[in-house]
């Protein structure tokens, strides 16, 4: 008896799901039908060339709309910069955030400064690069990313915080093989924040 009602479901399940031969449905409906039962496992995946060419079309003929949050420059901000091919490793590095504490702060609390990250006046990334000198270092540094490329090793850091990139300065330890880039901050009201 259970068969028999588990098959009269399926049945009624079937017509329901079914289009019905007799009785005309909307053309938009017998298209959608067919444009799924044409996809097979060929349209999983990354898109042919074709298909990238068309999407290039559509970026390029893109307009600004005013309700947009971001534009589509910068959303590939910075990932001109990860090389996938390359088959250079990624260093061991830190990121230490510091800032300048003295007795006022210290002891008296004279100043508005506390142990937030907001409170930091300068980025320290320290990058561990065994058997490496200090003349084969390439260093780049941007606003908000740190590029660093060694002939064993490439580092493509998206940092936390916006910095000064003019003001920086790096040093190479040949003791420990470890580059120190330290890096001030560049916060929109630093002039309030730290007085």
């Amino acid at each position: 008896m259970v068969e028999l009602s588990s098959l009269r479901n399926l049945q009624a399940l079937s017509d329901l799901l079914s289009l019905p031969a007799d009785e005309e449905s909307d053309a938009e409906d017998c298209k959608n039908v067919n444009l799924m039962a044409n996809m097979g496992p060929g349209h999983i995946g990354a898109c042919s060339s074709t298909s990238r060419q068309d999407k290039n079309a559509v970026n390029s003929a893109y307009v600004k709309n005013t309700k947009d949050i971001w534009d589509v420059e910068e959303v590939t901000g910075g990932t001109h910069f990860d090389d996938l091919a390359d088959p250079r490793p990624q260093p061991e590095y830190e990121i230490i955030l510091k800032q300048s504490v003295g007795t006022e702060d210290l002891f008296l609390g004279m100043s508005r400064k506390d142990p937030s990250s907001m409170c930091c006046e300068s980025m320290l990334v320290r990058v561990k690069l065994p058997e490496t000198k200090a003349s084969d270092l390439v260093l780049d540094v941007k606003e908000r990313f740190v590029d660093l490329r060694t002939p064993k090793y490439k580092l493509g850091l998206h940092l936390p915080h916006s910095v000064h990139s003019k003001e920086g300065t790096a040093r190479f330890i040949t003791e420990r093989y470890e580059l120190e880039i330290t890096l001030p901050t560049n916060r929109p009201m630093d002039s309030i924040n730290l007085t």
